[in-house]
């Protein structure tokens, strides 16, 4: 056998070995899903929606089947939230009855309202031992996103929809509920594509669940530059949003792609919830939260800009307990990664289910337009 033909042989090996390690990275599980690739695989946890087609706008319930340990993390310049506050480690009440994600802006926070109502009239919600009539506090936490000039007909007066689209929703909570343009994310834009409401979750190797639902209503793009594919695809699992890979992921650094063309403040958010039934504290639902927020990062280009109202809220049903105290920071730094990864897939999701609807100048991703 001459040189030429030993190089040769060894040439073509070192192909084959190649394309058997990229074949056997192409292969490699990227993890588990719950049985409905949604928040509701976490146990306690409903999700209700209700929209208004003519207005262009919704409003989506996390209901909690218990009070739920829960904490929030805000990133964005210009957010639109009710109940933030009361959500600081520090302050009283460490459980929520329910989580509200809304169009509307403003006129959406009206939302929680409806669902206090509703609650407290059926005598759930916080109470501090008040004598007979004195009815309870319900803890509604809300945040909302910018639809109010998608050219529905918001003329409502004194009279918002969002306070009775609450109200439907939660009367229709459940484990099933409809993606893309739906709930809080009807009115949604996630960039220069229709954007829309997006859930996924996942189940770790020993059992715990984390699922996520996000509205996308973001300046920044969720697909690269000149292409469909999603920043979020390394992260999918089972094509769960198209299955076009990763080989397109790149652009400079000034290359927003299809990212909203000049974005104004207040117009822009995506408003999300993670959930898990792990039992977790106030403060660790905190970290849980701060580190789900690079899901936003992971599936948006740019997030947590000056424009976004980016806002992620935390719940822990505490369904699954971890005795071991030297286990749990290891947990929640498990936990917080899956978050993240799982709240990117939400994202995406989102704006791969989304319709357009009747007259509507957006593309959408299946149908860029």
């Amino acid at each position: 056998m001459n040189r030429r033909t030993v190089l040769g042989s060894a040439l073509i090996g070192a192909a084959a070995a190649t394309a058997s390690t990229a074949s056997a990275k192409a292969a490699k599980p990227k993890g588990k899903t719950g049985p409905r690739n949604l928040i509701t695989d976490v146990a306690g946890i409903k999700i209700g929606q209700a929209q208004d087609a003519n207005a262009r706008t919704g409003v989506t319930v996390i209901l909690c089947e218990k009070p739920a340990v829960a904490a929030v993390d805000v990133r964005g310049g210009g957010p639109a939230g009710r109940e933030t506050d009361v959500l600081k480690a520090e302050n009283l009440v460490q459980e929520v009855d329910a989580i509200v994600l809304s169009g509307g802006s403003v006129y959406g926070l009206a939302s929680a309202d409806g669902i206090a109502a509703w609650m407290g009239m059926r005598g759930r919600g916080y109470g501090m031992g008040g004598g007979a009539g004195v009815p309870p506090s319900p803890i509604v936490p809300a945040a909302c996103l910018y639809d109010l000039a998608n050219g529905g007909d918001k003329q409502w007066g004194m009279d918002p929809p969002y306070r009775q689209l609450a109200v439907e929703a939660l009367e229709g909570a459940g484990d099933a509920f409809a993606l893309g343009t739906a709930g809080a994310g009807y009115g949604a834009q996630a960039g220069g594509l229709k954007g829309g409401i997006g859930s996924a979750s996942a189940v770790t190797s020993d059992g715990w669940t984390v699922g996520a639902i996000a509205a996308v209503n973001s300046v920044g793009s969720v697909i690269a530059p000149d292409s469909k594919q999603f920043w979020a695809a390394p992260f999918e699992i089972d094509g769960e949003f198209g299955a076009l890979g990763t080989a397109d992921l790149s652009a400079a650094h000034e290359d927003w792609g299809s990212a909203k063309f000049n974005p104004r403040p207040r117009e822009n958010t995506t408003i999300a919830c993670v959930a898990t039934d792990v039992a977790l504290s106030r403060v660790e639902c905190q970290r849980l939260a701060i580190m789900a927020q690079d899901g936003l990062s992971r599936a948006i280009r740019p997030a947590h800009a000056p424009f976004d109202g980016d806002t992620v809220f935390v719940l822990s049903t505490g369904k699954i307990t971890i005795d071991d105290p030297a286990q749990r920071n290891i947990a929640v730094s498990r936990l917080g990664n899956i978050a993240a990864d799982v709240l990117a897939r939400a994202i995406a999701r989102g704006v791969y289910e989304a319709t357009a609807y009747d007259g509507s100048a957006t593309g959408t991703w299946k149908s860029p337009g």
